[in-house]
């Protein structure tokens, strides 16, 4: 429930910001705006301020400004309008001064991450300690695309098609660069160069984990669930999990095949505690829903914290935005290209939970996690398709190109057939929301 209401509240932030865009700049080109609005459907709250009535809906999915002249309603453009407010109608307004106020709503969104990022940096991140390090390879999940190709644990990632990489942070846009066509990865094996390509028809483009390869990762507990095995048997954070049975453990990727041979039966732990080992016995058990054996536990994740100053924030904040606008664009020119499969698109569902799950760790997670969904708004809006602000922005390049708008039947078609599209892209979201509820 709070991860429900924290992400609602993000997804609120980032309509409102896109809506204060819309609204601003109408305020500026002196157009009278009737309804400012967070979500659809029924009022939950309404004030009426001067000449704009403000409201919170219950659907809160969206929002709307709502201008004389522009829109359905009684004062909408089919309407008459006084001839004292005419110059204040949206539909008189000069064709720069529409698109100014069309395009502000989706601008805000991409501005947004340029202000919250450096603050990101400024007040300090933790990030995985693994992602400064070089991108050498721990673990080769079996069965996995990475491990059909050849990957061995131990390789070291030179390059990705052409494109150097120094750490596992270079890794992620190199994929999104290398996404539907064949991945060429140049790598370091005990000194000697190798090279291994994985067809096109990959899952590389979540990064480097989704096709099997993982970073390092010490048999460390971090964490334990409550009323679990590992609890019950005693078992603390910051044990060093050495052995599990007659199988000694390396590294944390091992402990679940060990674990999953035991089965039901009692099996001795050893761990490093305190710099004593310890041997405790552990059942494990499954879970309703759960057809493995499990035992609680969750590793232990190295963070290192970094705190830029005000120059380097900025500069860092800067950067990152624009690199996430990139990866984004990169994404969707893809996902047009038939290169990404559709399965990669999420819905509201996944917003909320990205959100609210970045609202219940720190606050530099919060802007980190906001500055990204700004983003995907943003250049979603201005996609050229009906509805969407973009739709808006196509209508007034053909204004501008052919001297005349475009008849208000040619554009009622238009953004009937927007609308289906954006219906069928959000029936798909959604499905791709529930099928990954049901996955994990």
């Amino acid at each position: 429930m709070i991860t429900i209401a924290a992400g609602i509240v993000m997804l609120g932030i980032l309509v409102f910001v896109h809506e204060l865009g819309h609204f601003c700049i109408a305020k500026l080109c002196g157009v009278k705006v009737l309804k400012f609005s967070l979500g659809f459907g029924p009022r939950l709250v309404s004030r009426q301020w001067g000449e704009t009535e403000y409201m919170i809906c219950a659907i809160p999915l969206g929002g709307y400004v709502q201008m004389l002249g522009e829109g359905g309603g009684d004062q909408g453009e089919d309407a008459e309008v006084d001839p004292a407010e005419e110059h204040r109608s949206f539909a008189k307004q000069t064709l720069s001064r529409r698109a100014a106020i069309v395009a502000a709503g989706p601008v805000m969104n991409l501005i947004l991450p340029f202000m919250v990022l450096p603050l990101a940096y400024l007040v300090g991140i933790n990030l995985p300690a693994y992602l400064e390090e070089p991108p050498c390879i721990g673990y080769v999940v079996p069965e996995s695309e990475g491990a059909s190709a050849g990957f061995l644990s131990g390789d070291c990632v030179v390059s990705i098609s052409g494109m150097p990489v120094s750490n596992w942070t270079d890794t992620g846009p190199a994929l999104v660069n290398s996404a539907g066509e064949p991945i060429v990865f140049s790598l370091e094996r005990g000194g000697q160069p190798v090279e291994l390509t994985i067809a096109p028809e990959n899952g590389a483009l979540e990064g480097l984990q989704s096709i099997g390869l993982l970073p390092d990762q010490a048999a460390v507990i971090g964490s334990m669930a409550p009323a679990m095995p590992a609890v019950e048997a005693g078992l603390k954070a910051g044990d060093r999990i050495l052995a599990v049975g007659d199988n000694q453990i390396a590294t944390w990727y091992e402990l679940k095949s060990s674990i999953q041979a035991a089965g039901d039966r009692p099996v001795q732990v050893v761990v490093e505690r305190d710099g004593n080992q310890l041997s405790i016995e552990v059942v494990p058990r499954k879970i309703d829903g759960n057809n493995d054996y499990l035992i609680g536990v969750s590793p232990y994740q190295e963070t290192i914290f970094k705190r830029f100053p005000f120059g380097e924030a900025v500069a860092a904040g800067a950067k990152r935005s624009k690199d996430l606008i990139e990866l984004t664009l990169v994404f969707i020119q893809k996902l047009f290209a038939g290169h990404v499969s559709t399965s990669s698109i999420g819905g509201p569902i996944t917003v909320v939970q990205i959100a609210g799950q970045a609202a219940q760790t720190d606050f530099s997670s919060i802007l980190s996690v906001l500055a990204f969904l700004s983003i995907q708004l943003g250049i979603l809006n201005l996609l050229p398709i009906p509805i969407l602000d973009g739709g808006h922005l196509f209508f007034y390049a053909f204004e501008l190109v052919f001297r005349r708008p475009l008849s208000l039947r040619a554009r009622e078609w238009a953004q009937q057939i927007g609308l289906i599209l954006l219906i069928l892209l959000m029936v798909l979201a959604f499905y791709n929301d529930i099928v990954r509820m049901i996955g994990s």
